[in-house]
């Protein structure tokens, strides 16, 4: 029914002019996002958080919402969500309700006036208020069973992280084995919505606030009263120590799921038990009578054996387990199952194009109740929309979509389709492909993107390279998910290469592409990828990259980090100080390898991360090989609207330039386009 409904409506739309030149980069920004949903007690209701960029503020705005499970009326907006939560590296962190007992409540934390604390939505729309008003951000928070006492933890006071960072600033910054180097030592990191002085965190090179080692201190409001009191460690929420109330003999899990009522438990534990991190997550799903238990009932059957569970949860009121799997044969697109844990009976619930979970983390689950699914759903080509899925039949019904208007564009102008193919080792590989609009026979160039490709792709890995803008202009647009699992670099990266160039083979053959005109681009290991392939191959006639890569520079700058950065490298590049290795270092650095690199290459890189590069960096500056832009007070991928827009027009240009040879009119960008002749000048003048 869903499908009739959006093909009439596609229909309307080829008679109107919007569909013309409408996917632009700002509308892939400006992209609606919804949080995980969160059902009501009685399963009637559901509540999730809405996301949006904002241009003219450089920051997001975000609406919780709650909505009828029937979809008979709209979502009512019922408090707004503060700025976004995020990691030290950008991403934004997934918000999550908590609903009270009798469902006249939401509550969630919420970054508002630059104080994170619990808030208190009331579900009719009534009114919000923050509940715990504490000197501190609170970390966590708990809700009781019976709705009437709020749990919280708090580290150090917001004024006490501020005079640290003063006091730093007057009488000098000591640099230690955690202090970011290359980066601005003093206040240069957002952190919730403030500029903050950072540190390494214990987690390779994630960023802490000054004080973050400061240990929880747990508190309690009995919400009747208001009355508040300091918690003792015997009466912290049981879900802090999830894994640790397991019986002796369980196997360590890698995920968890509680029955209500903490009854029965369902784990993923992993199969086999490696510190690889390129290794394949084989994990098994299995059940536990109770706590004190350490007899493990396992699923057996075919669907639930050999496959990437990435997700479980209780069915309420059943003896049922739902599991998601994230199929890499069929590009990441997902699937959820029912494991009855009684009768070892699997069935399927629904399977999808792309996500069906919980938001854009893969990993994420959807809203339950004992009858229905509230899942947030978005496919390659479709950006995300609320759904409810009935658990018994698998019906799906649209509850909100915030984003129609450009799902049907881009239905219309610039569809994708997964690609499968094997490369030249017999290895499956998948993709996203957004074939380019054609006004003529003349074959369109390529742009190919390498890492993961879940979800609505506005730009790949980052939000970097707005790939259905790129096909409505006319270069077709390839997203090619992750294959490269060995643990040995050279091999990871070779994988890759046979990836990118067996597709270039399987499209040009096909007629769909011009193989003298292929670009690329990737954050993080994809960026490493597009580096790797530009100098070990002549297949590209543009590169766009935002993350360094290992070269002496990145090496000096990390080492003082001391044995967390040796032990790392050592297990994922296989690299030892320059002089212990310096065999291996010429093999894997850009650096030792400038001259193999024939394409232009654009670094659009985050202020915290540039100065690694630049070992490598200046010298193809110099010689008019690369063009270098910094973000600032950006971590490892940007996440301001205005920056994000910047880098999104700026690869647009950038790949017109080399693989169109088109310059943009705008009076603005004159001076980008004499630098770019110049570099296409030098590069003629080269022999």
């Amino acid at each position: 029914m869903e499908i009739a409904v959006l093909a009439g409506m596609v229909m309307v739309t080829l008679v109107a002019p919007s569909y013309a030149g409408a996917i632009s980069p700002r509308r892939l920004l400006e992209v609606a996002d919804l949080g995980p949903p969160a059902v009501s007690p009685d399963g009637l209701r559901v509540a999730f958080r809405l996301e949006q960029a904002s241009i003219e503020r450089n920051s997001y705005d975000t609406v919780w919402y709650v909505q009828s499970m029937g979809g008979d009326a709209p979502p009512r907006r019922v408090a707004g969500g503060g700025t976004p939560l995020r990691n030290s590296a950008g991403f934004s962190q997934p918000p999550s309700a908590v609903w009270s007992p009798d469902g006249r409540w939401i509550y969630y934390r919420a970054l508002i006036d630059g104080k994170i604390d619990v808030w208190r939505a009331a579900a009719d729309g009534a009114g919000a208020e923050p509940l715990t008003r504490d000197p501190a951000n609170v970390r966590e928070f708990s809700l009781s069973a019976d709705g009437l006492t709020l749990k919280y933890s708090v580290g150090a006071t917001r004024e006490e992280v501020i005079e640290a960072e003063q006091i730093e600033y007057d009488s000098g910054i000591r640099i230690d084995e955690m202090a970011p180097i290359g980066q601005p030592l003093f206040r240069s990191g957002v952190v919730g919505s403030r500029l903050a002085t950072q540190r390494f965190g214990a987690n390779w090179f994630n960023r802490v606030p000054l004080l973050a080692d400061v240990p929880d201190r747990w508190n309690a409001i009995d919400l009747p009263t208001g009355q508040r009191k300091d918690l003792d460690p015997s009466d912290l929420p049981s879900s802090l120590s999830t894994a640790t109330i397991l019986a002796t003999g369980v196997p360590e899990p890698w995920r968890l799921a509680f029955e209500s009522g903490d009854g029965r438990i369902a784990l993923l534990t992993r199969v086999v038990n490696t510190t690889d991190p390129w290794a394949d997550p084989e994990v098994q799903l299995a059940m536990l009578p109770s706590k004190t238990s350490n007899r493990l009932v396992k699923c057996l059957a075919d669907l639930c054996t050999n496959k990437a569970i990435t997700g479980i949860q209780w069915r309420p009121d059943s003896d049922e387990v739902l599991f998601t799997v994230s199929d890499p044969l069929e590009g990441l697109g997902q699937s959820i199952f029912r494991w009855n844990v009684l009768s070892g009976m699997v069935s399927m619930v629904v399977r999808a194009d792309g996500l069906i979970n919980g938001g854009r983390d893969g990993p994420s689950t959807c809203g339950l109740s004992a009858q229905a699914l509230a899942c947030v759903a978005a496919e390659a080509d479709r950006p995300p929309r609320l759904e409810r899925i009935d658990l018994g039949t698998g019906e799906r019904h649209v509850l909100f979509d915030p984003n129609m208007a450009l799902a049907l564009d881009i239905a219309v102008t610039v569809p994708a389709r997964l690609l499968r193919w094997t490369d030249s080792n017999g290895q499956v590989l998948t993709g996203q492909f957004f074939p380019a609009q054609r006004t003529d026979d003349v074959l369109p160039p390529l742009f190919v993107t390498y890492y993961s490709c879940t979800g609505f792709l506005r730009g790949g890995v980052g939000d970097e390279w707005p790939l259905a803008s790129l096909a409505e202009i006319g270069i077709s647009a390839l997203c090619v998910n992750n294959a490269s699992n060995s643990s040995d670099v050279v091999e990871r990266y070779s994988q890759a290469l046979r990836a990118v160039e067996s597709v270039v083979d399987l499209l040009a053959s096909e007629n769909e592409i011009d193989r003298a005109r292929v670009g690329m681009g990737g954050l993080s290991f994809g960026s490493a990828v597009s580096l790797w392939t530009a100098t070990e191959s002549d297949l590209l006639a543009a590169v766009s990259v935002t993350s360094p890569v290992v070269s002496p520079n990145y090496y000096l700058l990390s080492s003082l980090k001391g044995d967390a950065f040796v032990t790392g490298l050592k297990e994922v590049w296989q690299l030892g100080a320059p002089e212990e290795t310096p065999a291996r270092w010429q093999r894997l650095s850009p650096a030792f390898n400038l001259d193999k690199i024939n394409a232009p290459i654009l670094m659009q890189m985050p202020e915290q991360e540039y100065i690694h590069a630049l070992d490598y960096a200046i010298p193809l500056i110099r010689e008019r090989r690369a063009d270098l832009y910094v973000f600032p007070n950006e971590p490892h991928l940007k996440f301001q609207p205005r920056h994000v827009l910047a880098a999104y027009q700026r690869n647009l240009d950038w790949f017109r330039f080399w693989l169109q040879d088109y310059e943009d009119p705008d009076p603005a960008k004159r001076e980008q386009y004499a630098h770019w002749r110049e570099m296409r000048d030098a590069r003629r003048k080269t022999p």
